[in-house]
């Protein structure tokens, strides 16, 4: 095979991470050539065995320094960015890897004439007063200034085996005496499942998607933060108590384990301040066809998947029956 018939060479960045993986997996069978942009190179070798014998491969990039970003396009006929942080730490702040990096990626791509899909979030807005929605409304801002044919996704919550949702109250039922409705329980998620939003990216690299618009991808339910615990709690077979606390008392909480460096807090104020608007694809998006259903896709059910990966919460594991909940 001469190098004019390789197949296309896809960067991808953050391809190690939750939703990254997936992407990777997508774009390997449809055999793109890979090219996976990590901090930790060391640490995402797991991905090779998804594609054929040097079919991915993975470079050290970091989205706080340009140099790095400019390697890992170089030959890309297109370029995926999945990078994402819920919570800032150290020099990865906000406005570090969500509106400095994905400006710099999309100027990168446009260095080498590549195409560019963008993963941001729903919510992401340039004056939401959540500092994550708008460092992503900034980036999307820019990414469009610099790419105006790049495509843009923004999920809601996304569940999979490795989310950092139902895996973290169904992990924290195993202890605690009762599970918290922050605010109330009232702010509502449209889940969208992770290899849903991989296959809409992947489209995005085939070029099905247009160009220059926002996505919103979002699942067939909506529903109440109350209403996913309540799931997350039939599917492993266990009986807690859901209390109400104000959005006050988790902001206080999250102020002081701000304060104390050594322990990862269990949510940030910024994270509530995110839980205070609902996380749903927009009736703008729905009539305009950009949502999952509108490029083709039959969004996945919560309780089709949930189950095969919160199995392990239950009480026995896998050999809870349906009885009595602990």
């Amino acid at each position: 095979m001469t190098l004019s018939n390789l197949p296309p060479l896809v960067t991808v960045f953050g391809g190690s991470g939750f939703i990254g993986r997936h992407v990777v997996r997508a774009l390997a069978k449809r055999g793109y050539r890979i090219r996976v942009a990590v901090r930790r190179p060391d640490l995402a070798g797991y991905l090779q065995p998804q594609g054929n014998l040097g079919q991915i491969s993975i470079v050290q990039a970091n989205l706080r320094y340009r140099n790095s970003i400019d390697r890992a396009v170089e030959g890309a006929q297109h370029v995926v960015n999945c990078v994402g942080i819920l919570a800032e730490s150290g020099r990865n702040t906000f406005d570090a890897v969500q509106e400095f990096g994905a400006k710099a990626v999309a100027e990168a791509a446009r260095g080498v004439g590549a195409s560019l899909t963008h993963v941001s979030a729903l919510g992401a807005n340039v004056n939401s007063p959540s500092v994550y929605a708008r460092t992503k409304g900034r980036a999307e801002a820019a990414i469009l200034s610099i790419k105006p044919d790049a495509v843009i996704l923004r999920p809601s919550i996304v569940f999979g085996p490795e989310d950092n949702f139902f895996n973290k109250f169904a992990e924290m039922s195993r202890s605690a005496p009762f599970l918290p409705l922050i605010g109330g329980g009232k702010t509502k998620f449209q889940p969208v499942y992770v290899e849903d939003v991989a296959e809409a990216i992947a489209r995005g690299v085939d070029g099905k998607l247009k160009a220059g618009t926002i996505y919103e991808l979002g699942g067939p339910e909506v529903l109440s933060f109350r209403e996913c615990l309540e799931t997350t709690l039939a599917v492993i077979n266990r009986k807690k108590p859901l209390v109400s606390l104000p959005f006050s008392f988790f902001s206080t909480i999250a102020s002081i384990t701000s304060l104390l460096p050594l322990i990862a807090p269990p949510i940030t104020a910024d994270q509530v301040t995110l839980l205070k608007s609902d996380n749903v694809v927009s009736k703008e998006a729905e009539a305009e066809g950009r949502t999952l259903k509108g490029i083709g896709l039959l969004p996945t059910l919560l309780a089709s998947v949930l189950p095969s990966y919160l199995v392990r919460y239950r009480p026995q594991g896998q050999f809870t029956g349906s009885g009595k909940a602990a």
